[in-house]
């Protein structure tokens, strides 16, 4: 009897250690170490803030080349396509017609001044006369009054003089101002008249150069608040830098600078027009062209910046990055994108210097678990923004 006991209790407790070992060793296959992932340290550093916007040249000054006399044009004094300066004489108009007024109105002048001759030398025979009551005050009055008629028709004379030296030198039509003349809008031989349709020609200044874009009206309040806040840094007491990509892609050499911009918001596109000034030597940019212009509208002094690779979308499209806390446990935290920088985001929130976040082996794990950080190897931020 005392057998028997002595075997079930042996059987028993066999059965009861099974289940034991067989816990022990699930537990032990499920355990799975640390995964290792390379995780970067967000660092803050300067960050010159630009903005790339479309634009088109304009020209700094037209003029259109008038006449301003009435008469045939008898020669073209210069070539087509050339630069000319202000003053330089560009058509001339038949000046016969006004030559002929010129002179009769210089022999005007003349006859004027023989009439004041003959009417002063009156007076100052009247003058001793009428004291001795040998002419009458009437004759002595008549005769002051012709001579101050003859000195008025003097004056008249002149100023008719002046008036037709200036209708001949309109004969020789000038530059207004100095650039490249277009073509020839009239030919030789063409009635040229005041208040006509069509112009002689067009003078088009081209150095320096106008680029004009429209930066939304948002963007610059935007700019405005983190220019105020301390947030933005302007770039420099003078105006801001602005480069140019022209339409081939190539890059423009010359920088220039922005000049103002509009005081008033487009109501239909809800932007505001920026003037830049473009430096124009070989007159490369001609008006009309279409541009790339990018401003520098700030120094962000502390911007962060992080790599493109360790950012993804949640479902919503919101951007997302792993970070990593003091105890090696991985969460996902929602950040605010800027422009990028070569191959790196600017953060705009979200993150804090310091901070370390996953950039390689965010797909082998998941928010709560315990990883293996390793410093990744930082490269060398890109100077320019795009």
């Amino acid at each position: 009897m005392t057998y028997r006991l002595l075997c079930r209790a042996v059987i028993l407790a066999g059965c009861a250690v099974q289940p034991l070992i067989a816990y022990t060793s699930c537990a032990a296959a499920t355990s799975v170490p640390p995964q290792q992932v390379l995780v970067q340290s967000v660092r803050a550093a300067p960050f010159t803030r630009t903005a790339d916007l479309p634009g088109r040249t304009e020209a700094v000054e037209i003029a259109q080349v008038r006449p301003q006399v009435n008469g045939v044009i008898k020669q073209r004094l210069f070539k087509e396509g050339t630069d000319v300066m202000a003053g330089q004489p560009l058509y001339m108009i038949d000046p016969a017609p006004y030559q002929a007024i010129y002179d009769a109105a210089a022999a005007r002048v003349l006859h004027a001044q023989a009439v004041k001759g003959s009417a002063r030398a009156r007076l100052d025979r009247y003058g001793p006369l009428v004291r001795i009551h040998a002419v009458s005050r009437q004759d002595y009055d008549d005769a002051l009054a012709l001579a101050r008629e003859a000195d008025a028709d003097i004056a008249q004379a002149k100023a008719n003089v002046a008036r037709a030296a200036v209708d001949l030198s309109y004969t020789r039509v000038r530059a207004p101002i100095s650039g490249r003349v277009g073509r020839s809008l009239m030919t030789v031989g063409a009635l040229a008249a005041i208040g006509q349709n069509s112009s002689l020609a067009v003078i088009t200044r081209l150095d320096p150069i106008y680029v004009d874009v429209n930066l939304p009206a948002t963007r610059l309040l935007q700019l405005r608040r983190e220019l105020a806040q301390g947030r933005l840094q302007r770039v420099s007491e003078d105006a801001a830098t602005v480069t140019l990509t022209l339409e081939d892609g190539s890059l423009y050499e010359h920088p220039g600078r922005l000049e103002f911009s509009e005081v008033n918001v487009d109501e239909a596109s809800g932007t505001v027009v920026v003037r830049a000034v473009m430096p124009n030597p070989e007159h490369m940019l001609l008006p009309g062209m279409y541009v790339h212009a990018r401003l520098e509208e700030g120094v962000d002094p502390a911007a962060l910046r992080v790599p493109q690779d360790a950012v993804f979308r949640n479902a919503h499209g919101d951007p997302m990055v792993m970070v990593v806390d003091v105890g090696n446990v991985a969460s996902a935290r929602a950040i605010a994108t800027g422009p990028a920088v070569g191959g790196d985001w600017i953060v705009m929130s979200g993150l804090k210097g310091g901070e370390r976040i996953v950039v390689s082996g965010r797909q082998k794990i998941r928010a709560g678990d315990t990883v293996d950080p390793v410093a990744a190897p930082r490269s060398v931020p890109p100077v320019d923004a795009d």
